[in-house]
């Protein structure tokens, strides 16, 4: 071909490979107002969910104290002998002889717990076979101010060991204090709630619906050895500390 007609063939080309270009760039670019229109939608989507919420669930918990008024001690009669039968025995005539004192007494003592087990001595290679233990476990119960005498006639009678000393509350007592615990944390859950609807520009109104959770006594139990129990110069008491309840509900308002 020739050069004179070559070369406005390839200036036609150049031209149309440069508009096309042009218009690649022109079509990538990022329209600032599509944008705009993009988080307007966002936001007033949020807005009209957040609008949609028309109720909300909170959980509640309350705890209220007491003194207890019941107090109810576990003690044990043990003895060690050569054989489980004379164990057994050894046992058993101490046991009623504390049974009949504590009866005696004014309690009501109640079988807990019997058991009669061999005793090795591992100070050897092998273990050996020494004797028998047996143990009978009684418990009873009695107001608060006669703990330390109750556990004093326990002990002078024949039980050898005070497992446990716990002060709590009657039945009745009990659930008063459950009842006041439950009000309690009904407040404590439309306290939150109201703290929330707040936050939200909104207010609480009804309950739909209220669950009750769990609710437990924690009674009082001080640490007890038999030596300080067992001391021959003076008696033993007790200063007991409160008793609490907790009480836990789960509830549901409409939001207004």
């Amino acid at each position: 071909m020739r050069s004179d007609k070559l070369l406005p063939a390839l200036a036609v080309a150049t031209m149309l490979v440069v508009a096309g270009c042009a218009g690649a760039v022109t079509s990538d670019t990022p329209d600032p107002g599509a944008a705009t229109d993009a988080v307007g939608a966002t936001d007033a989507t949020d807005a009209t969910a957040a609008a949609d919420v028309n109720d909300i669930t909170t959980d509640g918990t309350a705890t209220v104290s007491a003194e207890p008024d019941l107090a109810r001690i576990t003690v044990a009669v043990e003895a060690t002998a050569e054989n489980a039968s004379a164990a057994r025995s050894a046992v058993a005539a101490d046991v009623e002889r504390l049974r009949s004192a504590l009866t005696e007494a004014g309690y009501e003592p109640e079988t807990v717990d019997f058991r009669l087990s061999p005793e090795y001595d591992h100070s050897r290679d092998e273990r050996e076979l020494v004797g028998y233990r047996a143990a009978h476990t009684l418990t009873f119960e009695t107001e608060p101010d006669d703990a330390g005498s109750a556990v004093d006639t326990a002990v002078d009678n024949g039980a050898t060991r005070v497992q446990n000393v716990q002060f709590t509350l009657t039945d009745e007592r009990r659930a008063e204090l459950r009842e006041e615990a439950l009000a309690d944390a009904v407040d404590d859950a439309r306290d939150t709630a109201t703290t929330v609807a707040d936050a939200a520009n909104r207010s609480v109104g009804t309950e739909l619906s209220i669950a009750v959770g769990s609710a437990g006594v924690s009674p009082y139990e001080p640490r007890v050895a038999y030596e300080t129990v067992a001391a021959d110069s003076a008696s033993t008491s007790f200063e007991p500390g409160s008793v609490t309840v907790s009480a836990t509900v789960t509830v549901t308002y409409e939001l207004d």
